[in-house]
């Protein structure tokens, strides 16, 4: 039987994505499972699957904006997360910092870094299109800050980020953050997670139901 497997899809600039991250690693260690990080651009995913985001923004509901600060204020208080919404610069540009969590996956360092950023995006409002923001968080997770700023602009690091969103929409998904279980299993956002440990436990017990 293969081992069930979770990829995450992800951009650090949702706060709702910094729900799901945190809750999701506790909850892979718990049940001794690996995550395969996959960084992706959602702007690009809304782009191609999901344009009905920018007219929500653009026309907001009162009652639903208001509700909706509040859902994600009771989220990360029991998620013991500070989550200040919205940034300033919101929505954030995400191109570099995604960039720079692909080049860090290659080397293992992805969950270090991403948590870095999230939290200072979320909890302080820094400045993730910031190299120099970035190169503290690189060199905090043991890595060569000017190297990996230097493969973020490369090719091989773009057309990576890219193949990522391209395959997040080709497979269903519409946002971030998408998981998957055992490759078909999607499920999206941090209010699903129960169902995603449910999934690796029937898959666990043999019934891949």
């Amino acid at each position: 039987m293969t081992r069930p497997r979770i990829e995450l899809f992800f951009d650090v600039t949702s706060p709702w994505t910094w729900l799901g991250v945190s809750n999701l690693v506790p909850l892979a260690l718990r049940l001794g499972e690996e995550i395969t990080w996959r960084p992706i651009l959602v702007g690009g995913v809304f782009n191609a699957a999901n344009q009905s985001v920018y007219a929500a923004r653009a026309n907001p509901v009162p009652a639903k904006e208001a509700y909706y600060a509040k859902d994600l204020l009771d989220w990360a208080r029991l998620a013991g997360l500070t989550i200040r919404f919205p940034s300033p610069d919101h929505p954030v540009n995400a191109v570099l910092v995604m960039r720079c969590c692909v080049a860090m996956a290659a080397r293992g360092k992805i969950q270090p870094f991403a948590f870095a950023a999230f939290d200072a995006l979320w909890a302080h409002w820094r400045d993730l299109t910031d190299p120099a923001v970035l190169a503290a968080f690189i060199s905090a997770a043991g890595e060569d800050p000017d190297m990996i700023l230097a493969e973020a602009s490369s090719a091989e690091v773009k057309a990576g980020l890219r193949a990522n969103t391209e395959e997040l929409v080709a497979r269903g998904g519409f946002g971030s953050p998408t998981i998957f279980v055992d490759e078909t299993d999607m499920f999206f956002g941090n209010d699903r997670l129960p169902l995603v440990e449910a999934a690796l436990l029937r898959r666990r017990n043999g019934d891949a139901a």
